[in-house]
């Protein structure tokens, strides 16, 4: 009795190629999901005082304009 085939990679490149191999989608946010509890609380509390900031610098702008 024959062997039988164990393994073929016959074709495999070809049809991967069809369509073209994409990159995966990058997100702009990444879920924060899963990260250190620690860090989520302050990048809370760092958002907030930029935030501040922010408002401060467009007030300051909208005075001497």
């Amino acid at each position: 009795m024959a062997k039988s085939k164990n393994h073929t990679n016959h074709n495999q490149n070809k049809k991967a190629h069809k369509n073209g191999i994409k990159k995966p989608k990058t997100t702009k946010y990444p879920s924060l999901k899963g990260v250190d509890p620690k860090f989520r609380r302050n990048a809370k509390y760092a958002m907030q005082g930029t935030e501040k900031a922010l408002r401060e610098e467009r007030h300051a702008k909208m005075q001497t304009a």
